[in-house]
């Protein structure tokens, strides 16, 4: 090399286009496999759309609910479960990305992943980000499908609560991200999944208005409080009629945020839940 020649620099495999690169990566397997899983597409519609048709029908006349917030006017029942059961379906899919999540890092892709260079929180929100964006497309088909039945959402809202949406996905899927790490076996996350999913959905204004939960009992109404899903759904509520709820955003980001700095924790190789059980499939960290 002659003198007074220089070197270009180089570009590093960390640098912010390899970040993307392995974002997109994840995110295009993530999706691939969602479409190629027709029935996990419509079994995520079944569930909303048999309570919104069927049980919604039945409490018709019963359940109506006066003016509260974001409602300017007396609603059918079918109107208010609408945002929760749109929520749900991101609940769903979130404990499904993490189900995912066990068996990928013992014997599929992120086990690989997990080894690589890219730092462990860069990896696991890639994985968070590809399962809230599954979730976005199922819960817009639902909205899609149930804005022929009357349920009176501006068209404005669906735009207003975009960003309602990513951030009920974010918390939903941080905490199914922090679940999966605490599971060593596939065949025990259905357990789990059975004591987070239905709590966190029954004991929520999804589909009861709180103030008629306080009548019945003052105790379940303070966990419906204290709830996050409750704040999440509460969230999108607002947004899809074009008004903000503060106190659930605050809730909705920092019960994500607190989710997925304990799941970054303890996928830690070096002082995490998975370190003390030996690493994946038992092996050294």
């Amino acid at each position: 090399m002659s003198a007074g020649t220089t070197l270009s620099p180089v570009r590093g495999r960390l640098d912010a286009g390899g970040y993307l690169i392995a974002l997109s990566g994840i995110v295009r397997r993530e999706l691939l496999r969602f479409f190629n899983q027709k029935e996990r597409f419509f079994s995520a519609l079944v569930r909303p759309l048999v309570w919104l048709f069927i049980f919604a029908a039945g409490f018709r006349n019963t359940l109506g609910l006066s003016i509260t917030p974001p409602y300017e006017t007396y609603v059918l029942y079918e109107v208010y479960v609408v945002p929760g059961l749109a929520v749900m379906i991101q609940l769903f899919n979130g404990m499904q990305s993490s189900l995912s999540m066990v068996y990928d890092r013992e014997v599929g892709s992120m086990r690989v992943l997990l080894t690589s260079p890219y730092p462990r929180w860069s990896l696991l929100f890639a994985k968070l980000v590809a399962g809230v964006i599954v979730s976005l497309i199922q819960a817009y088909v639902f909205l899609a499908v149930a804005s022929f039945f009357e349920t009176d959402i501006p068209w404005t809202g669906y735009l207003y609560a975009l960003p309602a949406f990513l951030a009920a996905g974010l918390m939903l899927g941080a905490i199914g991200l922090f679940l999966s790490s605490l599971v060593r076996q596939l065949e025990n996350f259905a357990s789990v999944m059975n004591f987070v999913i239905f709590p966190m959905f029954f004991a929520s204004s999804a589909l009861y208005p709180l103030w008629r939960i306080n009548e019945s009992s003052a105790t379940l109404y303070w966990i419906c409080q204290v709830n996050p899903f409750t704040h999440a759904v509460e969230l999108v509520r607002f947004a899809l009629y074009g008004a903000f709820n503060p106190v659930s955003c605050a809730v909705v980001v920092g019960t994500g945020l607190a989710f997925f700095v304990m799941a970054v924790a303890a996928y830690d190789p070096g002082r995490g839940l998975l370190a003390r059980r030996g690493g994946p499939a038992g092996e050294a960290g």
